[in-house]
């Protein structure tokens, strides 16, 4: 990597830790920093240690899940448009979630504890495993691939509707407030155990960049420059389904964020994976750590689901996207 890229990711984690120290000390209530080490009032220093810094924390791991997924589904179809969102995966990860919300089992402590990561993972690597043994047909094309995931969104958002038709209230209003995306259940729990998955599979997919990097030359040339092209597209598809599955498991559907934010790391970074992967990763935590900061500040004392911060940012740029793709094949 050149000397400005490394000089640019360093910036990008600097003003995130910058970000994340504001973080904590904004919402319906003022906490400042400070009352962790000042023991003048122990209500509110165990609110910001038990609820504030866990949210603010866990923000920060789904927002680089997110963004990374994003980044491996762009590189790996090579496409810029590919996004978990768009092309349905989310969906198949909802919609399993949606099921264990609905048809709950009683199992170990433990085992809950990870269940709707498994049944979200499941749904995830589902939907991405039919998407892209359709993309690799000969006439496959990137309307086919929006129109496949658009398919998969309905058939899985029908699926979801009939399972909130057939709950009861309780779950009904848990199906409609994950289904908009929400931070609102952090808990160190839910982060320890969305951390112990993204933080592996960013590694493995680190230790893949520069494969990645020579599978955008196509894959017979991949192949011919060393690259086990079926083994990389396969480790790569099931991390894209893990950290797809540990997000929406626990934060719901918030779209866009795997769309936007490799986009711009790329356009800022170049096409070298070694600096887009860490890229996308920083700046997909910054993105919602800012969105769920706002989502939390702007209507306090109620919240905003923060699903819909990320698809009102993310809606217009999705059209610049295809208006700009247009323009340079008219």
């Amino acid at each position: 990597m050149s000397r400005r890229v490394t000089l640019s990711l360093w910036v990008l984690a600097a003003l995130l830790t910058v970000m994340t120290l504001m973080a904590t000390g904004f919402g319906a209530l003022r906490l400042p920093v400070s009352l962790l080490w000042n023991g003048s009032d122990e209500a509110l220093r165990q609110i910001w240690l038990t609820i504030r810094l866990p949210r603010v924390l866990l923000a920060l791991v789904i927002g680089g899940s997110l963004a990374l997924a994003g980044c491996v589904m762009q590189g790996l179809f090579r496409n810029p448009l590919a996004d978990p969102g768009l092309l349905g995966i989310s969906s198949g990860a909802a919609l399993a979630v949606a099921l264990w919300v609905v048809l709950p089992l009683s199992l170990p402590a433990l085992v809950m504890l990870y269940a709707p990561m498994l049944a979200a993972f499941i749904g995830a690597l589902a939907a991405t495993v039919v998407i892209f043994l359709l993309s690799q047909q000969r006439d496959s094309s990137l309307s086919r691939l929006l129109l496949i995931g658009i398919a998969i969104n309905a058939l899985c958002g029908a699926a979801v509707g009939v399972l909130s038709w057939v709950s009861n209230d309780a779950q009904l209003r848990q199906l409609s407030l994950w289904g908009m995306g929400s931070l609102g259940q952090a808990q160190w729990s839910t982060l320890l155990a969305v951390t112990s998955l993204m933080v592996p599979t960013v590694l493995v997919v680190w230790r893949l960049a520069s494969a990645l990097n020579l599978l955008q030359l196509g894959e017979e040339e991949a192949h011919y420059l060393g690259v086990d092209v079926a083994v990389v597209q396969r480790i790569l598809l099931l991390c894209s389904a893990l950290l797809v599955a540990a997000a929406v498991a626990v934060s719901g559907v918030i779209g866009f964020v795997g769309l936007v934010v490799p986009h711009l790391m790329r356009m800022w970074l170049g096409a070298d994976h070694r600096a887009v992967i860490p890229g996308s990763v920083l700046a997909g935590a910054s993105l919602l750590l800012v969105a769920d900061t706002v989502a939390r500040t702007l209507v306090a004392p109620a919240e905003m689901p923060v699903g819909l911060l990320t698809s009102i940012l993310g809606a217009p740029w999705f059209l610049w996207l295809i208006f700009r793709r247009g323009s340079q094949h008219g």
